[in-house]
């Protein structure tokens, strides 16, 4: 008998910034491309006073930024077809 790994899905956060239009722009391609995909994401504002100082120190020059389970997997543009590619190469693995 083969037992399947259970894999819980990817956790997904947008780094954003007030009156971003790239990161709007960017939120809107997140909201086209995971629900389909049964995925969702988070957003967290780089200049709260919650965000985690090394976060704010290291991406508050390039936003958006697309985390997967806390790393970055895509910033500042990206376009559909890189999106579903970065998303279902995820999938597989």
């Amino acid at each position: 008998m083969l037992f399947r790994r259970s894999v819980s899905p990817a956790r997904y956060e947008l780094l954003t910034r007030e009156g971003c239009h790239l990161c709007e722009e960017m939120a809107a391609l997140l909201d086209a491309v995971l629900p389909p995909l049964g995925l969702a994401y988070s957003l967290r504002d780089v200049d709260a006073a919650d965000t985690a100082p090394e976060l704010r120190a290291r991406f508050t020059d390039v936003v958006p930024v697309l985390l997967r389970d806390g790393r970055p997997v895509a910033k500042v543009r990206t376009d559909r077809r890189s999106l579903e590619r970065i998303v279902r190469g995820h999938a597989r693995s």
